[in-house]
């Protein structure tokens, strides 16, 4: 078995997990792959077997099989995970070193646990839809590169730039005009992202095995404009206008500025991807749980 491990360097709790991680593993037939980041800031002398575990998905140098990763440290990390490995169809396992944790749900205290069972083949795979957002220029053609990880785990957010006044969306789904929010922004969220920023700004939850596409606005400017679950084989052009010509978008918390030249088209991506689930963790727990759910 291999498994690739993902984490923020910079921080001192999941580094900390790192090196319990490997000390575990070091006991296990398991090979295991860190990023250059966390290799720089392991003494990996301590661990003689990992030595020689380097992968760089981010230059695509890796081409040696990968059974799992695991994402140590909060959801941002398990985001980074995601686009980072992309369509390579590797399963995502995600240990918590955050604070509330909808996709790193592992706490640390049972990690032991939990990684015996992963070795043991004791787990089940979720697959998790994401949202592909491409940017077209005036002429209509697409702008390749303007967003260097076009496909989102959680959500696509159109937002203000900076002070900037209200913004008006046009929003199209399949080729029909829904609506123009005059609001503060609007919030594409897949079933995952749900619990995410579409959660903070009073959007619906859904469970994320649910084939559907939520649309947030944020502050709109009218009190009948509501939240909206539609279909997730529907697609959506967004056109934008800004007294200050220009507008954000954010995918999964990457967020670019863009011209109001340019318009968006978002549609369900053409890949999922893979959730490791082990034990008793489920959607409907942390809603329980992490949510206070009823109390």
């Amino acid at each position: 078995m291999t498994i690739a491990i993902f984490g923020n360097a910079m921080k001192t709790d999941t580094l900390r997990e790192v090196r319990h991680i490997l000390e575990f593993m070091s006991e296990k037939d398991v090979h295991v792959l860190l990023s250059q980041e966390l290799r720089q800031e392991l003494n990996l002398r301590e661990y003689p077997g990992f030595q020689n575990s380097e992968f760089r998905f981010r230059d695509q140098e890796t081409d040696e099989p990968i059974d799992f990763a695991l994402s140590v440290g909060g959801d941002g990390t398990f985001l980074t995970s995601a686009a980072v490995i992309g369509d390579k169809s590797i399963p995502i396992l995600g240990i918590n070193c955050g604070r509330l944790g909808f996709l790193a749900e592992v706490k640390t205290e049972d990690v032991d646990d939990i990684l015996q069972k992963l070795v043991a083949g004791e787990y089940s795979i979720e697959q998790r839809s994401l949202l592909n957002v491409c940017v077209l220029d005036k002429e209509g053609n697409k702008r390749e590169g303007l967003i260097m990880a076009p496909n989102a785990l959680n959500e696509i957010a159109i937002l203000k730039e900076g002070l900037s006044s209200m913004l008006q969306i046009e929003l199209k789904v399949n080729g029909e005009l829904l609506h123009t929010y005059n609001s503060d922004g609007l919030v594409i969220a897949t079933p995952t992202g749900s619990t995410a920023y579409n959660l903070s700004i009073g959007g619906p939850l859904m469970v994320p095995q649910s084939r559907g596409i939520i649309l947030t606005p944020i502050a709109p400017h009218s009190l009948t404009v509501k939240p909206l679950v539609v279909p997730d084989d529907w697609k959506f052009d967004i056109r934008v206008t800004s007294r200050y010509d220009a507008y954000m978008v954010s995918v999964d918390g990457r967020s670019q500025s863009l011209s109001t030249d340019m318009s968006l088209h978002i549609e369900r991506a053409n890949y999922r991807v893979k959730v490791v689930q082990i034990g008793d963790n489920s959607f409907l727990k942390s809603l329980r749980t992490k949510l206070n759910w009823g109390k």
